[in-house]
């Protein structure tokens, strides 16, 4: 099986977040978390890192209840848009189809995962361009560093939850021509992860096992700093404003990420996450494999993961465990 079928899609570009608590989770992600407020319409704040490129790269949504309203990428070119939406349309998998772009981008072709997730692929994009005050000294960064919050660099992954681990895996090579590059075997045989990629970054999109019958569920959003220093920094920042702090500082054994995880006000889990400088150049790689034993010894120092991390995800279910 080719590596990537296609390179048709250039990269994660922006997730939306649902919240119930919207003026509280903006100024979580303004204040305290660091992003930048690009823009507002009546139901959705657009927010960035600021060495996003693009307008925003997450979407924040009021909304009934939490979790993710869907996931966005940006294809290579508008002839790759037309091959992806065709591969689409051909795999069997739902197509809702075109919709028209918000304040971030043109117009969008939406489908689904078997699990509920929508996702979207776009060619015509808006660039950020930075108002006197976020104007950077640098001309090759987007925004300048402004130091406020946690303030990370750019959107790095997310992690969506699956009954199916196995399946969603064809989903994402199918749809989006993703690749593996590391993945949980379970002793009963099913797959507990895996961890894709549409480019050479180790990783852009994880899917793990849904353990709370849930459907459609968001496990968590993440940013990615410089520094592991700046991770410590923000557990300092985090205490200080109260944010209930789930796991870490720490380093996961999978993809050697230095991590932290908090619940933003409504009850989504965030991270924060440095995975150094460490990259996929490999064209013929391999996933790594890890065991159920190797993964019951905890994180890479030994830590053991806590037991919300398997079972909290977004939005809430009302009789985990019922399917």
């Amino acid at each position: 099986m080719p590596t990537n079928p296609s390179f048709d899609i250039a990269h994660l570009a922006h997730v939306e977040m649902y919240t119930d608590k919207f003026e509280e989770s903006l100024d979580f992600f303004t204040n305290v978390y660091g992003l930048t407020l690009s823009g507002q319409d009546e139901n959705s704040a657009y927010l960035r890192a600021f060495d996003d490129y693009e307008f925003h790269s997450l979407k924040l949504t009021r909304h009934s209840t939490t979790g993710v309203g869907h996931i966005a990428y940006r294809c290579a070119s508008p002839e790759a848009l037309e091959r992806r939406m065709k591969a689409i349309e051909a795999s069997g998998y739902k197509v809702i189809g075109w919709v028209e772009g918000d304040m971030g981008h043109g117009r969008a072709f939406r489908f689904e995962d078997p699990f509920g997730h929508v996702f979207e692929i776009y060619w015509e994009t808006v660039r950020y361009e930075a108002p006197a005050h976020e104007r950077a000294k640098l001309k090759n960064i987007a925004q300048r560093y402004h130091g406020r919050g946690a303030s990370p660099r750019r959107l790095d992954h997310l992690n969506l939850l699956a009954a199916d681990v196995c399946e969603f895996r064809r989903f994402m090579e199918t749809c989006l021509g993703s690749r593996v590059t590391e993945m949980i075997q379970l002793d009963n045989g099913r797959t507990g992860g895996c961890w894709f990629t549409i480019n050479n970054k180790t990783y852009d999109l994880a899917c793990t096992e849904e353990h709370g019958g849930g459907h459609a569920r968001l496990h968590h959003v993440t940013y990615a700093t410089d520094t592991r220093e700046d991770i410590l920094r923000a557990a300092d920042i985090f205490l200080e404003n109260g944010v209930h702090i789930e796991t870490g500082p720490h380093k996961h054994a999978i993809q050697g990420t230095f991590f932290l995880y908090v619940w933003e006000p409504a009850g989504n889990r965030v991270e924060l996450a440095n995975s150094g400088a460490r990259l996929i150049l490999a064209p013929d790689w391999e996933p790594v494999v890890w065991t159920e034993t190797e993964r019951k010894r905890g994180q890479a120092w030994g830590l053991k993961t806590i037991e919300s991390f398997h079972t909290h995800g977004t939005p809430p279910v009302k009789n985990p465990g019922q399917h």
